[in-house]
């Protein structure tokens, strides 16, 4: 038996700590990968409603980015109120809002 196995323990200790560090770079990666699928409501003050921002509101967000030449990069939730009013304005003249919107 060799110096660095344990009794009744198939592997030894520098398996388990790789295990142990292969199962933690596994959580954090499967992490980073639901954080794209994160969604959340906003309310849309000018017009009275809720909006579901997840990555369909994004590609809209972006086009009026694009469009109205803003920083498409730059998060919604930082743009001062009147570029928000904007952006509202523009989405509500463009879309399925059935679809893209939540009234409560």
């Amino acid at each position: 038996m060799s110096s660095g196995s344990h009794p009744g323990l198939p592997f030894g200790p520098h398996f388990m700590r790789s295990l142990l560090l292969a199962a933690a770079l596994a959580s954090s990666l499967a992490g980073i990968g639901c954080a794209e699928h994160h969604s959340y409501r906003v309310y849309d003050p000018y017009y009275t409603d809720y909006h579901v921002w997840n990555n369909d509101e994004v590609v809209y967000y972006h086009r009026w980015a694009d469009e109205n030449h803003r920083d498409r990069n730059r998060d919604f939730k930082s743009l001062r109120p009147e570029e928000q009013k904007d952006y509202w304005t523009w989405r509500h003249n463009h879309g399925d809002h059935d679809r893209d919107h939540d009234r409560h």
